[in-house]
């Protein structure tokens, strides 16, 4: 068939083949990565290498040049299939450690999202789990209603439990001093000082962890995990060796120190796209004719804040009103906008540059200290 007399369903049944042919290669590449991981192993390499990655996005953005492609959308594209090399690289060594064969893990509140990942996570590992919580469990996990039914002889025991029930279950698990290793894995620490404490009190080997990222998480390349110090060394090692397997950064602090920083990092992040959002609800713009405005700015922080308008307006609360800390963030949050909203009204332009250049350097600083890490 010639150019000429080429028709529209021809050319979408090769644009058709060839989306076949390209999911046939993402196929065989991920099956190509299962073999990497293997490899890496056995050889003790690190999952990930950030120099080769380098090459790579380099090397594509290169031949895409060459070929009349744009550049950035080839990187994207190698930057998707790297991420899930790297998913499958990581989950195959987290299950090849085997860290959890023979032992058991109760996961407290498992039926819950980010219970449920961690049940993911441990199962990954082979742990017996068991998940104790009054909604039902995934199917094919050993469930039961109430963690008191159980014989907490458990290796592990996970709470992933709301804030506002966190703290009794601690101090009522203290009663019966379980030997297994004990942590929760709640945003703040503030509200469950007297649970933990208690456990320790009891001679529990207890720790408490935050994972910085959301349930529906597969990668943990980049993503942090924090561990509190609570003086048990055990807890705090056994805890950790967990995430061991993975690519995720670990940080081990005070719970002080947590608190403190979650109220900028959760805290503040959170007021932030809360007030965006009040704003424009409350502003008299119907959302019709905003939908016809558009701006990268604009655009990109909606979509952050829509993220967040979806989230649990009671976990969000919680996160700002029982954090001992919260309120110091608040209220910079508040002196902040004050600023530039009296530099803006007193047209004081060298205090609104000076404000756009702190935060630049800041941010500049802060961006250093990231790649250095990696």
């Amino acid at each position: 068939m010639t150019g000429d007399n080429v028709t529209l369903e021809h050319l979408r049944q090769r644009l058709t083949d060839l989306d076949r042919a390209l999911i046939a290669l993402v196929a065989e590449r991920k099956t190509l990565s299962e073999e990497v991981a293997r490899v890496k192993r056995a050889t003790g390499k690190p999952t990930r290498d950030y120099g080769r990655e380098r090459d790579v996005l380099l090397g594509v953005r290169a031949m895409a040049a060459e070929r009349g492609v744009s550049p950035a959308l080839a990187e994207q594209l190698l930057r998707l299939l790297i991420r899930s090399s790297l998913t499958t690289q990581e989950q195959a060594s987290v299950v090849a450690s085997g860290a959890g064969s023979g032992r058991r893990a109760l996961v407290i509140g498992g039926a819950g999202k980010m219970g449920g990942w961690f049940v993911s996570f441990l199962a990954s590992q082979g742990f017996d789990v068991e998940v104790a919580d009054p909604a039902p469990a995934a199917p094919g996990v050993q469930h039961v209603a109430d963690w008191r039914s159980t014989d907490l002889k458990h290796d592990y025991i996970v709470l992933a439990t709301p804030l506002a029930i966190t703290d009794a279950i601690l101090r009522e698990l203290a009663l019966r001093r379980p030997a297994g290793v004990i942590f929760d894995v709640g945003s703040l620490k503030s509200p469950l000082r007297a649970g933990l404490m208690a456990l320790k009190s009891h001679g529990c080997q207890v720790t408490s962890v935050h994972p910085m990222f959301g349930p529906d998480t597969e990668l943990l390349s980049g993503r942090h995990v924090v561990f509190v110090d609570l003086g048990n060394e055990a807890a705090l090692a056994g805890a950790r060796e967990l995430f061991a397997p993975t690519m995720a950064e670990q940080v081990v602090m005070s719970l002080d120190d947590h608190d403190r920083l979650v109220a900028y990092v959760l805290g503040l992040s959170h007021a932030l796209n809360i007030a965006f959002f009040t704003v424009l609800a409350e502003s008299g713009e119907a959302a019709p004719k905003l939908a016809r405005m558009s701006s990268t700015t604009f655009d990109a922080q909606l979509e952050v804040a829509s993220r967040v308008a979806q989230e649990s307006p009671d976990l969000y609360y919680e996160i700002q009103s029982l954090n001992d800390y919260g309120a110091e963030s608040l209220e910079a949050l508040s002196q902040a906008v004050e600023r530039i909203r009296t530099a803006v009204l007193s047209r004081d332009d060298k205090a609104f540059v000076a404000l756009m250049r702190r935060g630049r350097d800041y941010l500049a600083d802060r961006r250093s200290a990231t790649e250095r890490r990696a």
